[in-house]
């Protein structure tokens, strides 16, 4: 059993099974999903031979021990799950809200030469309540560290859950999302549900790098949430020297599943290209990922790679990039140049890895 993933209706049959009142179901998903007890001897309300027998079905995921970026306050969380393996989260604060990214996979298959996400491959797919677990054991830590500060006064209830709550959630960590469709599924009803975080839809990202099959079948649930495609080169050929999946899908194919995308949910495309000294960025390129995209309305996220240890890709200046973004909006391309948040801990975009220490 694994109630952290069940849906109010399946927690409610699992209370019958159990022969207890139906209510006692409403209770579980709360102190779940809106109070996130990591353990059922934290639910008060809920008699203690109900708790006996609750805790031996709820996924637990262990805080290890985390980093804070000096500069942004970004922090890095390593976490355990119950078989021992290890994902890194990573807590981001913008004037904007809070925002998390969270691992969909231990390890990833995608092989991406860049990444260090994919270094040693893919374990396993995580639970729906593993993924939800790294959001909970986050915002409780946050939570517990605002407390401690009393350099300004005791903090208030409502000062720590706002510097605590989760406004926007990327799942950009470590692995492939579409590889794990139906957990991906389900994470995302059980965090957006009314009865339990109530996250709304349109503040969710999911980024692939394309499996083109579950693209389609993504615009078909009918989520809405906003899309993110890893492409990092605007030719097939470049793509296959950095993205092994490009020799399994074409860009043109990976294309034609994101315009579907944008039809039957109307939410703009993001493009995400990694920028790399050398490799993908110069002037000719940008030209032809303008021609590319051409009349789509997609924003591009220009993305200056940030440094792993086992590769030898780097950032070419910042006045390349932003010659870079000046010939995309110059052929009327909507682009940025994302902010690296936490590049000092290892916590940016292309850094996170399965790590048993950091």
């Amino acid at each position: 059993m694994d109630i952290n993933s069940m849906y109010i209706g399946e927690l409610t049959e699992y209370c019958v099974e159990k022969g207890w009142p139906k209510f006692r179901a409403k209770q579980i998903y709360e102190w779940i999903h809106k109070k996130h007890v990591a353990s059922a001897d934290d639910m008060t309300n809920i008699p203690k031979s109900i708790r006996d027998e609750l805790d031996k079905d709820i996924t637990h995921v262990k805080y290890v021990t985390h980093q804070t970026d000096s500069e942004d306050g970004t922090r890095k969380f390593l976490f355990e799950m119950e078989d021992g393996q290890m994902l890194e989260t990573v807590f981001m604060q913008y004037h904007h809200g809070n925002s998390i990214c969270i691992s969909s996979q231990a390890g990833c298959a995608m092989g991406c030469k860049f990444c260090a996400s994919t270094i040693g491959g893919c374990i396993r797919d995580l639970t729906a309540s593993e993924m939800l677990g790294q959001i909970y054991m986050a915002i409780n830590m946050v939570a517990a560290e605002i407390a401690s500060d009393k350099s300004e006064g005791i903090p208030s209830k409502e000062a720590i859950e706002e510097g605590s709550r989760v406004s926007n959630i990327v799942v950009m960590g470590t692995g492939e999302p579409l590889q794990n469709y139906d957990n991906l599924i389900r994470f995302i009803k059980l965090i957006t549900s009314e009865a339990g975080y109530n996250l709304s839809i349109r503040n969710i990202t999911v980024s692939s790098c394309g499996i083109v099959p579950n693209i389609r079948r993504l615009a078909d649930e009918g989520l809405g949430i906003t899309f993110a495609l890893s492409l990092h080169a605007p030719t097939d050929e470049l793509r296959k020297t950095i993205m092994p999946i490009a020799n399994k899908y074409t860009i043109a194919e990976t294309l034609d599943a994101t315009d579907y995308y944008f039809k039957k949910t109307g939410r703009r495309i993001t493009i995400e290209y990694s920028l790399m000294d050398g490799v993908n960025d110069s002037m000719e390129h940008a030209k032809q990922l303008a021609k590319l995209l051409g009349s789509r309305n997609y924003h591009v996220n220009l993305i200056p790679i940030n440094p792993v240890d086992e590769r030898e890709f780097r950032p070419g200046t910042v006045s390349h990039i932003d010659e870079f973004k000046s010939i995309l909006e110059k052929n009327h391309i909507n682009a940025t140049v994302r902010r690296g948040l936490g590049k000092n801990i290892d916590a940016a975009c292309g850094q996170l890895r399965r790590k048993y220490g950091i």
